[in-house]
């Protein structure tokens, strides 16, 4: 009887304490994401792997539920343990990452995943991403190290990500990662002048690999094709995906009505914002993206009440990476950007995305509480 009544304590604490209107809007998120893979594309099973037709619900509903989870461990912990946690973590998921050339698994050529016998499969750069952000933040808000010494230190530390992301390749995770970074020292008072140097040289760098490194020549060929739609051979997918976004209009085609899903690979994961658009429209989009807008401004009404240097740092860099996912996963379904694998925050279907998404809303949840006991 004790230990339910303590139960029932810590769990009141957490609810009392929790940004109830961040919460239920994530919560809705991810119902929404489990909606639309029930009646969009769980057929994709039935069609294309010849198994049960809500084997991609069921196993998105798990990934939601474990989701969940993380989400209520990393919210109820306190500051204290949430970054002392986080930064023993970080050293797990960046060791972890050392060993995709090793013994990652290829898929579709890119060597991206770990497959343990004792875990299921993962992406060590999505478990990573949220534990950068807190290990970044911890960096440059240390009063003890020279100035100086944090850029250099988080420069290198992003250099040997960025490297080992190229290495599998993977360049849109490798620009989500950049890109934080970039949003972080900015934050946190960088002269604009290292920063466009830095920019410049990574430019430089990237478009050497790209244009000169046969393992590059399928990015290449994405670009060329991005800019020349008419003889461009990598436009398959984005065309498709303009089509069906066109095809659905306003209201869409109905529940189950689309054909995209069964044209296009992945389309459950990188390319859901097109398939849910052909069946239920433009104004499920619209509204979509309304609620991350929502979700957006609280993070940042938050961040503008806070104090905390360090804290605000790492509420920006999750926000941000948050963002900067969303924006390229509709930009390449709406082809704004060049086709490139990224999936839609609490949305896609996939393990790795939602368990790193999920780490990130439970950061979110824990740095915006009103009060910590």
């Amino acid at each position: 009887m004790q230990s339910d009544s303590l139960i029932y304590k810590f769990y009141y604490q957490w609810w009392k304490n929790i940004d109830k209107s961040i919460f239920l809007l994530i919560s809705l998120l991810f119902i929404i994401g489990l909606f639309f893979s029930l009646v969009s594309t769980s057929l994709i099973a039935s069609d294309k792997l010849d198994t049960n037709s809500y084997f991609f619900f069921f196993k998105h509903l798990v990934y939601v539920s474990i989701g969940i989870i993380i989400i209520f461990i990393f919210s109820s912990f306190s500051k204290d343990k949430l970054f002392k946690y986080s930064i023993i973590l970080f050293f797990v998921s960046f060791f972890s990452l050392f060993l995709v050339p090793i013994i990652g698994i290829e898929v579709k050529g890119s060597r991206r995943w770990i497959d343990l016998i004792f875990l299921p499969r993962f992406q060590p750069i999505e478990v990573l991403k949220p534990f950068l952000i807190i290990f970044m933040a911890t960096i440059l808000c240390k009063n003890k190290i020279n100035i100086i010494y944090k850029y250099l230190l988080s420069t290198f530390l992003i250099s040997i990500i960025s490297l080992l992301l190229i290495i599998q390749p993977d360049i849109g995770q490798t620009l989500l990662v950049v890109f934080s970074w970039v949003i972080l020292i900015f934050t946190s008072g960088i002269s604009i002048y290292f920063l466009l140097s830095i920019f410049i040289l990574g430019s430089a760098l990237l478009t050497y690999l790209i244009i000169y490194l046969p393992k590059f020549d399928y990015i290449q060929g994405r670009i060329f094709s991005f800019f020349n739609r008419e003889t461009g051979s990598h436009n398959f997918q984005s065309d498709k995906a303009i089509e069906s976004i066109t095809s659905g209009g306003f209201f869409g085609k109905g529940i189950g009505e689309g054909t995209l899903k069964n044209r296009v690979p992945e389309a459950h994961t990188d390319y859901i914002i097109s398939v849910i658009s052909e069946e239920f429209g433009v104004v499920a989009i619209i509204l979509i993206l309304l609620m991350f807008l929502i979700f957006i401004h609280m993070v940042f009404k938050k961040i503008s009440m806070e104090t905390n240097d360090k804290i605000k740092l790492i509420l920006i860099g999750s926000i941000s990476l948050i963002l900067m996912q969303a924006t390229i996963h509709v930009g390449v379904n709406i082809r704004l950007f060049p086709t490139t694998g990224m999936t839609l925050p609490f949305l896609s279907y996939g393990g790795s995305s939602i368990v790193s998404t999920s780490i990130l809303a439970g950061i979110i949840l824990n740095l915006t509480k009103r009060k910590i006991n």
